[in-house]
């Protein structure tokens, strides 16, 4: 048989998306009329690479536009198996190089060697814990993936074994117990509830976000972009919508972030990323912050207390 040309792990690092052979014209309902406030659909999935790029640019539009912000965030379900062949991946080794290489792309640490060590069978598992998440408690949820992501990017972790989703679940402050009764519960029919949806709209990557207002009007980002084309969708839709200052020295950055990396970091503080690894160095170096080094950059975190 002929396959596709498109492979979801195959993340095109130009793009910026992890693409789906499946396109269609979408159509998204409009956001609740009793606010002005931009409704932001945003299709994901705990191992999209192309989304771990855009980590820095979220973070920054949440500090500056938050409260002009609704995000909703669906699960597109990446991998679901590995039934096929195409793009030049049909097993997951083939992965590993492919993520070494976005990793330099993007400027964000990921180690593809967990491809090689432990891998994932199917990208469900973690996308069902996260609906499961999301039920008990959403602002932990977005912690929650966040923990995902790192376990599996930095510390080579299978997250699709459910002794990892503990380990993030935990640090993300959500009661363990519940999230497994959520997970073998109603998560798995959200999270087809997700698909269902994104087949309407007509998802075909990741990330996909789709930024609507109350009158329907519509922007679509596709793929990984720099900040300026995400705050360009916001501000067409509202033009009213103003820039909140947020403190952007290191500390106060991470009292509001637990981790960052030092893409993030300059995008956050507006220093130069030639020089945000060293301002980060140092502070490490002092012992303020703890760094975790993998073979493709690094994350820092404060030093527990």
């Amino acid at each position: 048989m002929e396959t596709t040309k498109q492979n979801p792990l195959l993340c095109d690092p130009e793009s910026g998306v992890c693409e789906m052979p499946v396109a269609a014209a979408p159509a998204v309902a409009a956001a609740t009329p009793a606010v002005q406030r931009v409704k932001i659909i945003y299709y994901t999935d705990p191992i999209c690479s192309s989304c771990w790029g855009i980590e820095p640019q979220l973070r920054r539009l949440k500090l500056e536009y938050g409260p002009a912000l609704d995000i909703e965030y669906r699960m597109g379900g990446l991998l679901p198996d590995w039934s096929y062949n195409s793009g030049g991946i049909s097993k997951p080794a083939d992965v590993a190089h492919h993520w070494d290489e976005v990793s330099q792309y993007y400027d964000m640490p990921i180690d593809g060697d967990v491809w090689l060590e432990d891998p994932l069978a199917s990208s469900y598992p973690p996308s069902i814990a996260f609906k499961a998440a999301q039920l008990q408690d959403p602002a932990k949820a977005l912690l929650f993936l966040r923990e995902m992501r790192e376990l599996v990017f930095l510390r080579k972790k299978n997250i699709a074994k459910w002794e990892h989703l503990t380990t993030a679940a935990t640090a993300a402050g959500l009661n363990v117990a519940q999230l497994k009764a959520d997970f073998d519960g109603p998560a798995k029919t959200l999270f087809e509830q997700d698909l269902a949806l994104g087949r309407q709209l007509g998802v075909r990557g990741f990330p996909t976000l789709y930024f609507v207002d109350a009158a329907g009007g519509r922007e679509v980002v596709y793929g990984s972009k720099p900040y300026a084309t995400f705050e360009a969708a916001v501000l067409k839709l509202n033009p009213a919508a103003t820039k909140s200052p947020y403190g952007k020295t290191w500390q106060a950055l991470f009292s509001k972030y637990a981790t960052l990396t030092a893409r993030e970091f300059a995008e956050l503080s507006g220093t130069p990323r030639a020089e945000s690894e060293k301002v980060l160095n140092e502070l490490a170096a002092a012992g303020t912050l703890e760094k975790l080094m993998t073979k493709n950059g690094a994350l820092w975190q404060l030093q527990p207390r």
